[in-house]
């Protein structure tokens, strides 16, 4: 085989297998039904820090884990967002070990200013994001205590405004 004819060959094979792929995928999202929203809804409800209801729930439905609640008007909210917000950090900890997508609000809850800073250079305008329920990253940081006091700092030091934590 000339290096033409491999060239040709590794195309169509490529190609071959990329469509095969492709195809699989698309037959299997179609087939597969949404996640139940009740489900979802008691899933993120639970995250705010009934552990045990999120532990039963995973590992009745695993794919809930990223799963987010539309609480309406723009307010998403996963599991981990919500146990972020409410600052329970040995919840958030179990969906990040289980795999959870993490995020700035969650590295500010636990207090990581090297992520945060970093962050910040790279987006500034992420200072005013709002997470689930239009709270700050500064509140995430308060929700910390004092392992995040530094980053909670840092956040008025950059002109982030005191928040009023709501009581949950």
């Amino acid at each position: 085989m000339n290096r033409s004819q491999f060239l040709k060959t590794s195309m169509a094979t490529t190609g071959f297998f990329t469509l095969s792929s492709y195809l699989a995928f698309a037959n299997q999202s179609q087939d597969d039904p949404q996640l139940d929203k009740k489900i979802v809804r008691e899933f993120v409800g639970a995250g705010h820090g009934k552990f045990e209801k999120v532990k039963e729930l995973l590992e009745e439905h695993p794919t809930l884990l990223n799963a987010a609640h539309d609480w309406k008007f723009g307010d998403f909210e996963t599991a981990l967002g919500a146990a972020s917000h409410v600052g329970h950090k040995e919840l958030a900890q179990y969906l990040i070990d289980k795999g959870a997508q993490a995020n700035i609000f969650t590295a500010a809850l636990f207090g990581r200013i090297d992520i945060i800073k970093p962050m910040l250079d790279l987006f500034p305008s992420a200072l005013r994001a709002k997470g689930p329920h239009g709270l700050t990253l500064l509140h995430h940081a308060q929700r910390g205590g004092e392992e995040a006091k530094e980053v909670s700092e840092y956040l008025v030091s950059l002109g982030a405004k005191e928040t009023k934590i709501p009581l949950y």
